[in-house]
């Protein structure tokens, strides 16, 4: 594998662990804090606003700079505020570290992107980009598990200077492996920002927003998922963990292959109604043992197929701006993964069980099957308007 490629794809390990290792901990830092489940899932919101934010404040900022260079200053701040997150000592000092934590996110991924695509093989692109999306898959297979394991075993502090010691790592892979590259932007961010006038451009981020806080709806909760509904010891939920994991990393490539076999945006049609069938089917299994450890394979799976396709669709959609356009996406994500948390949080806050974050999930799937079939629609009516402009001329 391509070293800049495989450092991309620990950065991207780094970033799934911290983004994901929280919601297998969750009961622990709400005991530590005093506070209840749906209130620290609060903290999962914190880190994605600082994703949302980031993502084009650092991407519009970095733009003037080379690449590579942008990519090493923002895991060297993935890794310090991480590493501090570890020595908060309640619930606003928390919030505001996984905020400080959560902007470099957007503007890595975002960057990383093109970056991939860029060192990729002419029509490998998607496969590049899916190498990049692998740590973030690998992070759910082997680092969350393994976070997930020290926070309930020992302390939920453990689990994330376990993220700080992988950002060290991050920093060290970026500094000798990544070639000197261009900047990640060769026109002006002001001009960048013409690409929000495009209407296809508002449609994707709200499909990644909602499509995807579907899947965040139902693993924001699948701690309690696993215990308090299936009845499993809380030592299942790593193992879970594990399946979930296994399952993203299958998905990932799946996701990539679809995105080659198909055009992108009938990929992601696919993939949300498959998620839409699964979380629906997961509130009728979930009690069983045997059948939730199944589904958390099979909705990780589902899930992550959706990662290369989703990126691949924006960066085209972008074209000109595509650094910022693919940023955005990863604002979209975690604009998904609060609104998910948020909302699968009202119903069990109301008394109506873990099972009912699974019906937001369905729905919110479902909802970005509808925006796709509207970004199709929207295509073919321009096309028609172009051929009715040029018959006219």
């Amino acid at each position: 594998m391509n070293k800049a490629l495989l450092s991309l794809a620990i950065g991207g390990f780094g970033i799934g662990l911290t983004e994901f290792v929280i919601m297998g901990i969750l009961p622990e830092i709400a005991t530590a804090f005093d506070i209840s489940i749906p209130t620290a899932g609060h903290f999962i919101s914190a880190y994605a606003l600082g994703v949302v934010v980031g993502a084009p404040v650092l991407t519009g900022i970095g733009s003037k700079y080379p690449a590579n260079r942008v990519l090493l200053a923002l895991m060297i701040w993935f890794t310090v505020f991480n590493t501090l997150s570890a020595f908060a000592t309640g619930y606003n000092s928390f919030i505001t570290l996984r905020f400080l934590s959560g902007l470099p996110h957007g503007a890595f991924f975002g960057i990383g992107s093109v970056v991939a695509g860029q060192l990729s093989k002419p029509g490998k692109q998607a496969q590049g980009i899916a190498i990049m999306f692998s740590g973030l898959t690998f992070a759910n297979l082997l680092g969350v598990p393994l976070g997930t394991y020290l926070g309930k075993h020992f302390s939920w502090n453990l689990s994330f200077l376990l993220v700080g010691l992988v950002g060290v790592l991050v920093v060290l892979s970026v500094k000798l492996w990544m070639p000197l590259l261009k900047k990640s932007s060769e026109t002006r961010f002001l001009e960048d920002l013409k690409i929000f006038k495009r209407v296809e451009l508002w449609l994707i981020i709200l499909l990644t927003t909602i499509g995807t806080g579907g899947f965040f709806a139902w693993y924001s909760y699948i701690s309690p998922l696993i215990t308090d509904v299936a009845g499993h010891a809380p030592e299942m939920v790593s193992v879970a963990m594990i399946l979930a994991g296994l399952g993203m990393v299958i998905g990932n490539f799946i996701g990539a292959k679809l995105a080659e076999r198909f055009s992108p945006i009938h990929a992601i049609i696919i993939i949300l109604s498959c998620m839409t069938f699964c979380l629906a089917l997961n509130t009728v299994l979930a009690s069983d043992k045997v059948m939730i450890l199944v589904m958390t394979f099979v909705i990780g799976a589902v899930t992550f197929c959706i990662s290369t396709p989703i990126q691949m669709l924006i960066i085209k959609a972008s074209k000109g701006s595509e650094t910022l356009g693919s940023s955005l996406n990863q604002s979209a994500f975690n604009i998904g993964n609060a609104s998910g948390a948020y909302f699968a949080g009202i119903p069990i806050a109301m008394g109506y069980g873990y099972t009912s974050a699974d019906w937001v999930g369905a729905a919110m799937a479902g909802s970005g099957v509808l925006i796709a079939l509207v970004i199709i629609m929207l295509r073919k009516r321009n096309k028609q308007q172009e051929k009715l402009e040029n018959s006219n001329s």
